[in-house]
């Protein structure tokens, strides 16, 4: 049987197992420090608005509290002052998330007098101080922008834009924008950067039928570097037409599209131009670069729209086209009318006209509609129109009680925050027509969030039910808001 070999240690005599250093693990911690230079306390910049910590020299990067991410980070602080050391572990220690204080415990070695190996483990404390990171200094600015993004459209109405305003919402476009200014035939887009403004650019070509210019200014040059700064500016301009339009196609346009008639009613404007012929029933689509090759104007605004009562109405089943003719509309059905203005009722001028809206309209019904017999339109291819060829009336949609539908609404939309100039007071109006848009076209709704709106009861009765469309329950979304457990508004991740 042996016995182990053991030796006395040189400072206390205590029996060691034989070592380099003939000294124990106590007396050897006394007389060398292997921790000594790492320091014991770092700052950590922290940016309060987005959560993002400063990772030297200038970046930013999100990290979750205890996650690897910031464990890397807070280890790069201390990198430089543990050459000598071997790192052997490291850990975060828990602490209250609202100290501003992040404790890692790190377990290093180090080789000491003649060889002998010493591990030590230490608490590392990282104090939290918060710094506003360059993004977030932009957007308190306001007004500090590299890029912009110009959207304008030439028209009384913005149908079309407070339909781009939700296709934005929904595809959450605008959380990157600095500021959205809204201004009279438009709004602006500022961004930090390039490269957002041109996904913005990006997403407007593939959602509105539009055109694209784009210029950019000097703002400073750095000769040593070689370096310039630039703002750039992105001019987009949406086709002048909206729903519920009446527009006159050039001839060659007309034809092109399968032989329709030149006096169309636009029904629908998403990424192209939905046209219908009120005489055949004949749709067509034009995008944008059919547009611009061959334009054409809107002939009437919504404000021209008089309104009509219908005093006799037709079917016509069997309607055969010319040869040549395109798609025919299966929404809607072919119709011949007689109706008469509601301010002309104790006269009896009537007016004779086809219409596309058929499968609504009954005896007595009102009818919003253009009187092309009493108008003077200054429109190039209609003036050169055979006058036998364009209609006394263009019927555009049914009219319903305005006040009865919005009592009856039980839903709403989400709005973008941004500045508003010059606004007009036509603006509710012109936001209420677009919400019976929604109601009226299912295909127009399906590409907008609809969220339940809590706060409004609907009153039904039998006698209030006028045959106006509306919006079912399945098609609404719930309104969500973040809460924590005892249901107040959710406290920041960090407060002094």
């Amino acid at each position: 049987c042996t016995t182990p070999i053991s030796s006395l240690c040189c400072t206390c005599g205590v029996p060691i197992p034989p070592n380099p250093a003939n000294m124990c693990v106590a007396c050897l911690r006394t007389q060398v420090d292997i921790s000594e230079g790492i320091p014991k306390q770092v700052t950590v910049h922290f940016c309060k608005q987005c959560e993002r910590y400063l990772q030297p020299p200038a970046s930013w990067v999100q990290c979750a509290l205890e996650s690897r991410e910031l464990l890397a980070l807070c280890l790069k602080k201390i990198k430089s002052s543990m050459t000598k050391v071997r790192l052997i572990d490291a850990g975060f220690l828990w602490t209250e998330p609202h100290s501003k204080r992040i404790k890692m415990k790190v377990t290093i070695q180090k080789e000491v007098m003649n060889g002998a190996i010493l591990q030590q483990v230490f608490v590392v404390e990282f104090v939290i101080q918060y710094q506003m990171c360059d993004d977030c200094h932009r957007v308190e600015a306001k007004d500090f922008w590299k890029a912009v993004v110009q959207v304008r459209q030439k028209t009384v109405h913005k149908k079309t834009f407070y339909y781009l305003e939700q296709l934005i919402l929904k595809h959450k476009l605008h959380q990157n924008a600095l500021n959205i200014k809204e201004i009279h035939d438009g709004i602006d887009f500022y961004y930090g950067s390039k490269q957002h403004a041109q996904k913005m650019v990006d997403f407007l070509q593939c959602t509105v039928p539009c055109r694209s210019k784009t210029s950019q200014r000097l703002i400073s040059h750095d000769i040593h570097s070689n370096t310039y700064n630039y703002k750039s500016t992105f001019s987009m301009e949406i086709v002048p037409v909206c729903k519920d339009n009446v527009v006159c196609l050039s001839p060659r346009l007309a034809q092109s599209l399968g032989n329709m008639g030149q006096v169309c009613v636009c029904v629908r404007v998403t990424s192209t131009i939905h046209l219908i012929d009120p005489n055949t029933l004949q749709i067509a689509e034009v995008d944008g670069n059919t547009y611009w090759r061959n334009p054409f104007n809107s002939l009437c605004n919504p404000r021209q729209l008089e309104e009509f009562i219908v005093m006799d109405t037709d079917v016509i089943r069997d309607q055969k086209l010319g040869a040549g003719a395109g798609m025919r509309s299966n929404k809607h059905t072919l119709a011949e009318v007689w109706v008469q203005k509601t301010s002309e009722m104790n006269t009896s001028q009537q007016y004779h006209c086809r219409t596309f809206l058929g499968h609504l309209l009954n005896i007595g019904d009102l009818v919003l509609g253009f009187d092309f017999a009493n108008s003077n339109v200054n429109d190039e291819y209609l003036n050169k129109m055979n006058p036998h060829h364009v209609p006394d009336v263009v019927l555009i949609k049914k009219s319903y009680d305005r006040n009865r539908r919005a009592k009856r609404r039980n839903w709403k939309l989400q709005e973008m925050d941004k500045d508003r100039e010059g606004m007009d007071t036509d603006d509710e109006r012109q936001y209420q027509d677009f919400l019976e848009d929604l109601e009226e076209d299912e295909a127009l709704r399906k590409n907008v969030n609809i969220y339940r709106d809590a706060s409004k009861i609907p009153v039904e009765s039998d006698t209030d039910d006028d045959g106006a469309p509306r919006i079912s329950l399945v098609e609404m979304l719930e309104e969500l808001s973040l809460t924590d457990a005892t249901g107040e508004e959710g406290a920041d991740m960090m407060t002094d």
